[in-house]
């Protein structure tokens, strides 16, 4: 029933919109078992790819989607969206209700949910987990999701110790109840609540953060059993779970993979039963190679290459330069050739499926010229060494279409380009958090909640977690701000529609093309894997194959 949610940084290369299709090869090819018949068996496990999360499975602490695609099955929070309309869906709250300017939400939990050790799920499990999440001496990579809450700032200043180790505007009202208050109106409050940051933790984090993060105790349909690191993740069925979502298959081994290539061989050979996305070389024929087991899904995130701008070369570029940069990349060509068709071209800051996406919202910026993209470069006084380069990580298969958008901007504008590989994820996404980036770096993000703002905000707002690239423009921040204080979800989005024109000026990041699921499973999956809308299996629904 997960839908939506995911989180921010992806790992993949991927991609397009949002529409529950999927297709494969006929039915004489040779990979083309067919999936509907057999028996589910309940307690069967599913074998998943997974790359080793960046940090401790802790849900404040991943940004990421291999981290995350774990905890979303250890825990389950308040709301989730329904896949393809975004609809808001109950989970473990029986409502959430704001008052009349969303200042102020109440939260009613549904009674009985147990965490995996028995202890009870109460509104104290949710303040005391969004307390500690939010506290700066925490260094949780996700503490900034708490600062539309009144008394953030004392928990979480922007320098020094905490004033307090609470927030004034969390209450409990009773076991059931608990009341938020903001800072100031935001339409859309409801919304964030899906997101993996607002799961409640049990007393026993406390005493031990680190260790829990070595093995989590949650409230969702799987409790955790293992982490070998570097290897396989196992997390198990659990029996007690009250949720909508509850698991048809018996758990879940995560297992890890080098390349993408090592990946897809076992698919092929069936002894993998998800892969995360198919490598490259193999988009021409994977679908021959594996007939119906091939998965073919759109889903809402975007694609991009984005300046450090802490670096001496970017520091104080004139946009024109990033904006003739993009313009030197020809989208449609590397699409169609390098990623064999498996893209679209982005044309906005917002992926496709997401409340607030508009069509055109970037035009010139996007489209390929290379006469007046080397025009720009010269106009903005040039590429700082007249070298750029992209940081990337090598455990999935982005260098082919890296180098095809660097032999693209060498050839348009003369501007040198490399790739600058890391070896896995968690290496990458390490560089950015410390700033270590030398040029550029692949940006690929994921909807954490179907509305325009998760892609503008939490993206380029100076003070947001998922901002690792040093941009900050004041202008953007007093229109977001302006935005999630507006009286309705329709005059946000048209609000961060705006600041999305105010983005097309700076180009804060450079959008390449929107992700779509080249994927495939193992013949012992009874029937088609369901897929929401951050492009993840629902893997609560899927069935496994009796033997």
């Amino acid at each position: 029933m997960r839908g939506a949610k995911s989180a921010k940084w992806v790992a993949l290369a991927a991609v397009v919109a949002l529409a529950a299709t999927a297709c494969g090869g006929n039915d004489s090819d040779s990979g083309s078992n067919d999936m509907n018949k057999g028996t589910a068996d309940p307690n069967g496990i599913l074998t998943a790819q997974l790359s080793e999360p960046q940090n401790p499975l802790q849900p404040a602490n991943a940004k990421e989607s291999q981290g995350s695609r774990v905890l979303r099955t250890i825990f389950a929070g308040l709301v989730d969206y329904e896949p393809g309309t975004g609809k808001l869906v109950y989970v473990n709250a029986e409502s959430v209700t704001p008052n009349k300017d969303s200042s102020v939400w109440t939260v009613k939990l549904k009674p009985g949910w147990k965490f995996h050790n028995g202890e009870t799920v109460t509104a104290k499990s949710y303040v005391d987990s969004w307390n500690w999440s939010a506290n700066v001496s925490n260094n949780q990579t996700n503490s900034s999701w708490f600062q539309d809450i009144k008394g953030y700032e004392d928990v979480h200043p922007e320098k020094g110790k905490p004033k307090a180790d609470k927030m004034s505007g969390l209450k409990v009202v009773n076991d059931n109840e608990f009341k938020i208050e903001l800072n100031s109106s935001v339409s859309y409050f409801a919304y964030k609540l899906g997101y993996d940051v607002w799961t409640p933790l049990p007393t026993g984090f406390f005493k031990d953060p680190k260790g829990f993060g070595e093995k989590p105790v949650g409230n969702g349909p799987y409790k955790f059993v293992s982490w070998d690191h570097k290897k396989m993740i196992k997390v198990r069925k659990f029996d007690g779970y009250q949720g909508p979502n509850k698991a048809k298959n018996g758990g879940i081994d995560f297992k890890n993979y080098t390349t993408a290539d090592a990946a897809y061989s076992d698919i092929r050979s069936n002894n993998l039963d998800w892969i995360e996305q198919v490598p490259t070389t193999a988009l021409t024929n994977y679908k021959s190679d594996l007939g119906k087991r091939a998965i073919d899904e759109e889903y809402s995130a975007v694609q991009s290459i984005v300046p450090a701008f802490y670096t001496s070369q970017f520091k104080d570029i004139d946009p024109k330069v990033i904006q003739g940069l993009s313009m030197a990349i020809d989208r449609d060509t590397i699409t169609k050739t390098v990623l064999h068709g498996s893209r679209t071209p982005a044309d906005s800051f917002v992926a496709r499926g997401v409340i607030g996406y508009k069509a055109g919202a970037l035009k010139e910026q996007v489209s390929y010229d290379p006469a007046k993209a080397k025009a720009l470069i010269k106009e903005g006084g040039g590429v700082p060494g007249n070298k750029i380069s992209i940081q990337f990580n090598a455990d999935q298969d982005h260098k082919p279409w890296v180098d095809a958008v660097c032999n693209s901007i060498r050839k348009a504008t003369g501007v040198d380009c490399v790739g600058d590989s890391k070896p896995d994820f968690q290496a990458d996404l390490n560089a950015r958090d410390k700033h270590q980036v030398k040029s550029m770096y692949r940006g690929g993000w994921v909807l954490d909640y179907p509305v325009n703002s998760n892609f503008m905000r939490d993206l380029y707002g100076s003070k947001a977690a998922g901002n690792t690239s040093g941009y900050a423009n004041k202008e953007f921040d007093e229109l977001a701000n302006k935005a999630d204080k507006a009286a309705t979800l329709d005059e946000t989005v048209k609000l961060y529609q705006q600041a999305e024109q105010v983005l097309a000026k700076d180009m804060p990041a450079i959008p390449l093309w929107f992700y779509k699921v080249n994927s495939g499973q193992s013949n012992k999956v009874l029937g088609k894997i369901p897929y929401g809308q951050d492009g993840d299996p629902i893997f609560t629904d899927v069935q496994v194959k009796k033997k």
